[in-house]
């Protein structure tokens, strides 16, 4: 029996045409997440010194290379707010009407308007480390919710049951169970949560390291020897659960074809940033290879996703 769900258009805003705007939003997502790590990683965290405004004698101000930084990644919130609040309002208008398309584009929005009021603060509080953490920590979870709106659209190839509400089977003993019948999604969801766990502490190294966002800016009362050795255990976790993962994958190769090939790519994108991880702290934690690093922590998270959900479809399937 055939899963396939031909696309019904009964109006110009069809499935195809969202999965568009829902990608805009995605990739406006990550591209600020780069640009605000920009403006951490050379200092220029209090180029705007007061929020909304840059300071108290003009609202946009770039008479200066810190303040043009903070500045154009301010005026670059006001892209992903459009591209989200298009999202949600296409979400909307999109014939099928998706209840679950909703629901996520509307968290994206709220997401977004958290983010600037964490800007707010993060600016007023003189970057305390721990707002700043705050600030990495939602981008993530907008990032999550804007992978879930992308893949759940639904299209001509995809199950119905694949777009369903996975996350429900979080709270469920049985799915984080260890037994041959769930034991590779279980896994899955085991890197996905050491993954959560090694980017946390991940932040707390940042917020430990030279790269606070101003050479004055507060920073987390931990070593940074200490924090990076943290870090480094919760990483060597994350990679040997997938270790783990993937010896369940090859004793039952035939089964998890689709859900190798997401592992692989978890695996590879693990390594490199590992791989950069190392580099940067044995090199002086340059720029360069911080914000590749920063980039590749996002990366890695979808990675780990997209994993996830791979193997949520095959637990549904059977």
């Amino acid at each position: 029996m055939s899963l396939e769900t031909p696309e019904i258009k009964t109006g110009w805003l069809t499935l195809r045409r969202y999965r568009v705007i829902a990608w805009v939003a995605f990739a406006s997502l990550y591209v600020i997440i780069i640009t605000g790590s920009l403006v951490r990683l050379t200092g220029s965290g209090l180029g705007c010194i007061d929020w909304p405004a840059c300071n108290e004698e003009r609202f946009v101000d770039v008479s200066s290379p810190h303040a043009a930084i903070e500045q154009v990644n301010r005026l670059f919130t006001g892209v992903v707010a459009a591209s989200v609040i298009a999202a949600m309002a296409a979400a909307f208008a999109v014939r099928p009407r998706s209840a679950r398309l909703v629901r996520l584009a509307g968290l994206m929005v709220l997401g977004v308007v958290g983010q600037v009021v964490l800007g707010g603060i993060v600016v007023l509080t003189g970057l305390h480390p721990l707002s700043n953490l705050g600030h990495f920590l939602l981008s993530i979870v907008l990032m999550t919710w804007a992978f879930w709106l992308v893949r759940g659209i639904p299209a001509a190839s995809n199950s119905a049951q694949e777009v369903s509400d996975w996350w429900l089977k979080l709270t469920s003993r049985h799915s984080w169970s260890l037994s041959k019948e769930t034991r590779v999604a279980a896994l899955a969801r085991y890197v996905l949560t050491l993954t959560s766990i090694a980017i946390v502490t991940g932040t707390v190294v940042t917020g430990s390291g030279p790269h606070a966002g101003d050479e004055l800016a507060r920073r987390f009362d931990v070593a940074l020897t200490v924090a990076a050795r943290i870090h480094s255990v919760s990483v060597i976790a994350t990679v040997s659960a997938a270790v783990w993962l993937g010896v369940a994958l090859w004793r039952e190769a035939r089964v998890h074809r689709h859900i190798t090939a997401a592992w692989e790519i978890f695996l590879l994108f693990a390594i490199l940033q590992g791989g950069v991880g190392y580099w940067q702290y044995f090199t002086g934690v340059p720029i360069v290879l911080v914000a590749i690093h920063i980039a590749g922590s996002v990366a890695v998270w979808l990675a780990a996703l997209n994993l996830v959900a791979q193997a949520q479809v095959k637990a549904v399937a059977q």
